[in-house]
């Protein structure tokens, strides 16, 4: 059994490898994205923020280093026209298929789940023991929060349509990566700062060793997220959880 500090009052959760198995981010919500692009683009051409996404994406094309990508640059964009989602879509399949966290790209797929979502083709499945988990820890007084890559409106949809229903108002707080790269410190500050309480009052839970790293350095607790089918289950240094019933209450949580 993990004993959650007294000092604690907020727990900060990763998604992937955390809450959701990786499988499912990977096998199912990239490729309905991935399939989807070119027709949701076209769909929503005259869309003024759909519009600015494509802007935003171009300009990370044109300044994206890689080789790979700057030679499909030069196939697929010609001249200084303004870029269409057209030619936008070969990059975007490159980010995703390399697993590139670029966030107009986590902001434009989430659009695309929504419509999965809302019709029931997408239903996200959570670890058996996470609903419980969640429902344990607002009941007992913590104030729970997520930091994922993915876009807010993308969590959201998440939690929204779980195998256990609509978790959504059991979250106060949702980060994404503009509030900084999960790999930095000062991204964990900001999140204290944006939460009122100091990074010493937060656990945060994660599989990815840099983003515990970062969290420790800005003084937050940490647990290593050890799930079966995470690609690293290499805990290093920190302390391992593998089932959230392993997680007790601060002593006096109702």
């Amino acid at each position: 059994m993990i004993a959650i500090s007294p000092s604690t009052t907020h727990l900060l959760l990763d998604i992937e490898g955390t809450t959701c198995p990786v499988s499912f981010v990977a096998e199912v919500l990239f490729p309905y994205a991935r399939q989807r692009l070119e027709g949701f683009l076209e769909d929503q051409a005259s869309d003024p923020e759909i519009c600015s996404l494509i802007a935003a994406l171009d300009a990370a094309w044109a300044g994206d280093d890689q080789l790979e990508a700057q030679a499909l640059r030069a196939r697929h964009r010609t001249g200084h026209t303004p870029c269409t989602g057209g030619e936008v879509v070969p990059y975007l399949r490159w980010l995703i298929d390399h697993d590139i966290k670029l966030t107009p790209l986590k902001d434009l797929q989430g659009r695309i789940w929504t419509a999965g979502y809302a019709s029931g083709e997408l239903v996200a499945p959570l670890y058996d023991d996470v609903p419980d988990a969640l429902q344990r820890w607002h009941g007992g007084g913590l104030v729970l929060a997520v930091y994922s890559s993915g876009s807010v409106a993308a969590q959201q949809l998440l939690y929204g349509h779980s195998q256990a229903g609509d978790l959504c108002p059991l979250f106060s707080h949702w980060f994404d990566t503009r509030t900084g790269p999960k790999q930095a410190a000062a991204s964990y500050g900001a999140i204290a700062e944006a939460m009122a309480v100091s990074p010493e009052a937060v656990l945060f839970i994660s599989d990815s060793l840099a983003e515990l790293e970062a969290a420790a350095e800005a003084g937050m607790a940490v647990l290593f997220s050890d799930r079966e089918g995470n690609p690293n289950r290499e805990g290093g240094c920190f302390e391992r959880i593998g089932h959230y019933s392993q997680l007790a209450l601060p002593h006096g949580a109702h």
